[in-house]
């Protein structure tokens, strides 16, 4: 099977370097030229909990130089994924499939609009990566990864990429309620990810504090009491107490928003903290906590080319 991962991002060259350990041909695509050379001249470097190796895998910004494949898997920030499945339509046959292992919700309804629902697969990753340099990756923590399909059915190709996932090194499961899993992974990236990019803080301190505790704790019980209306069943029986149980968990942990707004990039807020906001709006429900987040990260975003007042 001929797999592309489109965006050579922490998680994207993560993925790359272990699926290069497996007999399949392995490309990663860019749009950014300048990066995609450096990557070609060195390979994927990879340190942390898997060990300091090197990957050699294929890059280009050209999808036509890659030809049809078998598996494309996304992994751009969520307000890429238009731009990013609109690159790589070139490469989808009938038998093409598409998973997305990216943040927040909305990416596979994306998706589905150029591809078709038959064809994309849902995901989430609890590998940990973070991006030291262009291809060069820190693994910050192993974990499990999930895919699925909406309609929850199980055909052969979904069993394929799990085994060709986990003989990579990558675990892997299948499961039947991905939507569920997705909006629990929602639920735990809206408690932290745009708290940390406010405060600066690692994740763990989150909990350490009364005032970030409380505004964590306020704006995942909204977010919990939208998936209840929208009869979205949660994989966790105390979903705020497994937040604040993954923040002590990955305590050193710099989320993936917070250093975006180190780096003065766009972060995914609209994907995460900003769903709720929209869900809440069409249910005529309050979430006053998540609507603070979302204006607080987005005002940190206009900030970042304005000049410091003396």
């Amino acid at each position: 099977m001929k797999i592309v991962i489109v965006g050579p991002g922490a998680m994207g060259c993560l993925f790359a370097a272990f699926l290069s350990k497996s007999q399949q041909e392995v490309w990663l695509l860019d749009k950014n030229k300048e990066r995609t050379e450096k990557i070609n001249q060195a390979g994927i470097i990879i340190e942390g909990v898997s060990g300091n190796w090197q990957a050699k895998v294929k890059v280009t910004v050209d999808a036509e130089e890659i030809g049809q494949v078998g598996l494309i898997i996304i992994a751009v920030k969520s307000y890429d994924t238009k731009e990013a499945i609109s690159q790589a339509r070139a490469l989808i046959t009938d038998n093409t499939r598409v998973l997305t292992l990216q943040n927040g919700i909305g990416n596979i309804q994306i998706i589905s609009e150029v591809v078709g629902n038959e064809k994309v697969i849902g995901g989430a990753t609890n590998q940990g990566a973070t991006l030291l340099d262009a291809g060069h990756i820190r693994h910050a923590g192993r974990g499990e990864t999930v895919i699925g399909r909406i309609d929850g059915k199980i055909p052969v190709e979904l069993r394929s990429i799990r085994e060709l996932f986990n003989k990579a090194g990558l675990e892997t499961r299948i499961s039947r309620d991905i939507k569920g899993l997705l909006w629990s992974k929602l639920i735990i990236n809206v408690g932290i990810n745009a708290l940390t990019a406010i405060t600066g803080l690692n994740n763990g301190r989150l909990v350490e504090f009364e005032g970030t505790r409380r505004i964590l704790r306020e704006a995942v019980t909204e977010a919990i009491r939208i998936a209840k209306r929208k009869r979205i069943k949660l994989i966790y029986d105390d979903p705020l107490a497994k937040v604040e149980a993954v923040c002590e968990a990955t305590g050193p942990n710099v989320s993936s928003m917070l250093q975006d707004v180190l780096r003065k990039k766009r972060t995914e807020i609209d994907f995460i903290n900003g769903v709720i906001v929209r869900q809440a709006q069409e249910l005529g429900i309050p979430v006053p906590a998540n609507s603070m987040l979302v204006d607080l990260v987005k005002t940190i975003e206009a900030s970042y080319n304005l000049a410091v007042e003396k």
